[in-house]
């Protein structure tokens, strides 16, 4: 009974077990070679575009594992939300606009997840996927946007090789 009160009432999910697996988002995100060899910037909107691709992959593939991964997906999305949230905080972002900032970002989180499905699916434009989300239309080196594509693609079929619990343990890579 108390379980669907929380349900109905929106009660906070326990997120505890996808710890392991935000952190490796993020770790993932922050590897130097985005960076240095892609070209993306490191700053927040850089740092903020990487965590969201990198989130976005990994909810592309529980997607793909359909009922099973669903309640996972959206904890690992509210795990986002509150490092997100505490990010914008730190940033000097008052309550009275961080959730309009969450808002948007949770609407890019969409926009990308669209944008990688179709940019990694057979003849996708991943490249345009990548120019417009991550270097933001910014001129960059071929090479830079190559690196970038083509880590993504191994990335995205590596995940493809995970199960939802190899995933929750983190491993992603």
């Amino acid at each position: 009974m108390a379980t669907l009160f929380k349900r109905l009432l929106g009660g906070r999910r326990d997120t505890r077990a996808l710890v392991p697996l935000y952190n490796a988002v993020v770790g993932e995100a922050r590897a130097p070679h985005w960076y240095v060899e892609g070209a993306v910037p490191d700053t927040l909107d850089g740092r903020f575009d990487m965590v969201s691709t990198i989130l976005s992959l990994v909810l592309l593939r529980m997607e793909s594992l359909g009922e099973p991964a669903r309640e996972s997906s959206a904890r690992l999305t509210e795990l986002f939300v509150t490092d997100m949230d505490g990010q914008l905080r730190q940033h000097g972002i008052g309550d009275l606009v961080v959730g309009k900032h969450i808002g948007r970002m949770m609407s890019q989180v969409g926009g990308r997840l669209t944008a990688y499905r179709e940019g990694l699916a057979e003849r996708g434009d991943l490249a345009g996927a990548i120019a417009r989300n991550i270097h933001r239309g910014a001129q960059v080196a071929d090479a830079a946007t190559e690196h970038v594509e083509a880590r993504l693609r191994v990335f995205a079929a590596g995940l493809e090789t995970r199960d939802l619990s190899a995933l929750m343990t983190g491993d992603i890579a």
